[in-house]
């Protein structure tokens, strides 16, 4: 019995001061604070990073400690919900764990359905809560069934549901869209008109350098009173093909789809827009090059060739891509 009072007063008197003074926590805050882990680690000093956040105690035995015996799995990238009062261990129990919030990120212009299967594969949704994306959350208006659910890179939390979610991708929108605001009203265009045809630069621009052009091209049918002819229209309306793609070939026989988004059918523009652009497209639209082309192409190697007349345009056909 007196070993055992001994070996108590041993750990109480010696090992806990050193164990507290080394592991134990920085202060005594309970605030909630996010440590973030960039998406991508090269040059993220891990140690560094906790330390300057005052989660963990600077010393060489705790850095020793991390280094060598505690992050054997890979650490994920997201967001953790910490305090200046956890232990060390605590603080590595998290890390190691679950982010609480995740980072997720899309460049290229996707319809809403493409970037609900990469929220929900982010945030683990169910089908049900997907479902929910598509048909509820991302239509509480009119104007925001497509198209805002701006491309950029966002730290989520986990806990956010699907309309949390929307309205944030739609605040994001909103932010990059203030500047343009003005602009646009000065030009006379609406400015979901603006994001219908930004939407369908996007789809099909094979890259910044003739998306102004095709704007204007654009501009040119809508002047005129012509169909727009746009394929991607009809990738839109097909949704995905029969491999599964959201934006692959199509069939001749799509262009006799009866659907509002034929723009070989119907003349003017589709009735939302077809994709969320990037804010790059919105000025492609506001600011069309001038060009006497009503007709374009890109050959195999995604370059441009636009024509004023159709026989000029079957001959670009003909050089170009036979």
């Amino acid at each position: 019995m007196k070993k055992i009072f001994i070996l108590i007063f041993f750990i109480v008197l010696i090992i806990f001061p050193f164990y507290w003074y080394y592991f134990g926590p920085v202060s005594s805050s309970k605030e909630i604070k996010i440590f973030i882990i960039p998406k991508n680690l090269d040059g993220f000093d891990l140690v560094q990073k906790l330390e300057e956040g005052k989660f963990i105690k600077k010393n060489k035995i705790l850095e020793f400690y991390i280094n060598y015996f505690v992050f054997f799995n890979e650490i994920k990238p997201g967001g953790y919900r910490l305090s200046n009062n956890m232990w060390a261990l605590d603080v590595f129990k998290k890390i190691n764990g679950k982010p609480d919030l995740v980072w997720v990120s899309y460049s290229s212009c996707l319809r809403k359905e493409q970037i609900g299967e990469i929220l929900a594969e982010a945030l683990d949704w169910t089908s049900e809560e997907l479902t929910k994306w598509n048909t509820v959350f991302t239509n509480s208006k009119p104007e925001y069934f497509e198209g805002v659910y701006y491309p950029d890179t966002y730290l989520i939390p986990v806990s956010e549901n699907g309309e949390q979610v929307a309205k944030r991708l739609i605040n994001r929108f909103n932010e990059k869209f203030a500047p343009y605001a003005e602009k646009y009203i000065a030009a006379n265009i609406r400015w979901v008109t603006g994001l219908k045809i930004a939407s369908l630069i996007a789809r099909e621009a094979a890259g910044i350098n003739d998306m102004k052009l095709i704007s204007g091209i654009i501009w040119n049918r809508l002047d005129k009173s012509m169909p727009l002819q746009i394929d991607a229209t009809m990738q839109y309306t097909l949704g995905k093909n029969s491999q599964g793609k959201w934006w692959g070939p199509i069939d001749i026989k799509e262009q006799q789809n009866d659907s509002p988004y034929n723009s070989y059918l119907h003349k003017g523009l589709p009735p939302t827009p077809i994709c969320s652009p990037n804010i790059d497209y919105i000025d492609a639209a506001l600011n069309p090059e001038e060009t006497n082309c009503l007709f374009y192409l890109h050959d195999n190697f995604k370059q441009i060739h636009c024509s004023e007349t159709y026989e000029e345009h079957l001959q670009n056909i003909k050089e170009y891509l036979n």
